[in-house]
Formats: C-alpha cells, structure tokens, sequence
C-alpha cells in the first residue's frame, strides 16, 4: 500500500510539472523578449510574432492605416489609427525617432503605406505581414469599439 501511495504522488507531481511547463501565459511575447530583438536589424517586413514581442517597446510605434469600421471592428491594442488615404496628410503625427510598424488587414495597404513613407524620407518603416488577420490568427489579442 505505500509503494502505491509513493507511486501516485510522484505522477501527481510529475503530471503537475508537465502542465505547468505547458502551460501559456497572458504575456503575448511568446517569442523572442524585447530586449532580444535589436530593433535596428528590423527587415522592411516583419512578422506578427516580432511585433508582438516589440510592441510594448516606447521606441516603437503602432500604425494602423485601415478605414475606421475596420479599425472598430477589432485592432492592435494600443495602436494608432490613420486611413491609408490621410497618410500623405497627416504625416507631421508620424514619429522619426521611432521604429514604425505599419499593418492593415492582410499587409497590403500596409506595405503601399511604408513604401510611400519611405519615399518620403522615413528610414524606420516596417510592414506587419499578413496584418490583424495573421494577429488575429496567431491568437493575439484585439480590442474592438
């Protein structure tokens, strides 16, 4: 009967091992940490795992460039908001001393956008592949209005 009860308890532990080491968190960096990823070697494209990680980093910016009922229907927390087509107006609220990633819904308008915003003179422009819907995909959270 003891060996039994020994038995038992070593599963119970090592099953209560197994599943906190399973186990997630509420943090959405689940790749590299922030002070991993140097923000000076950020491609023009960068994936949704990268922005996660990043995102909290006060040297970063969040662009969204959807319409506003896109934007309301579910985005980035904490992310900034200007339509594609006020961009070239609205450019003097753009940070220059700041890594801007710019996303919309699937990395295309996104990826006009950061093109144009290099021709304008930014060398800190980064493009969200796959945009909220590859965000949303990964299981990172949206906030919606």
């Amino acid at each position: 009967m003891r060996k039994v009860s020994f038995v038992l308890l070593a599963l119970a532990l090592l099953c209560g091992a197994a599943l906190a080491a399973c186990g997630g968190s509420d943090d959405e960096t689940t790749g590299p940490a922030i002070e991993e990823i140097d923000l000076a070697t950020l491609g023009d494209d960068v994936d949704v795992e990268t922005v996660a990680a990043i995102r909290q980093n006060p040297a970063v910016f969040l662009l969204d460039v959807r319409e506003p009922d896109e934007y309301a229907a579910g985005h980035i927390p904490s992310i900034t908001l200007i339509p594609s087509g006020e961009v070239a107006d609205r450019l003097a609220e753009l940070p220059r001393d700041k890594e801007i990633i710019v996303t919309c819904r699937t990395g295309n308008r996104s990826a006009q956008v950061a093109d144009y915003l290099r021709d304008q003179g930014f060398s800190n422009v980064h493009n969200m592949t796959g945009g909220i819907v590859a965000w949303e995909e990964a299981g990172y959270a949206v906030e919606a209005e």
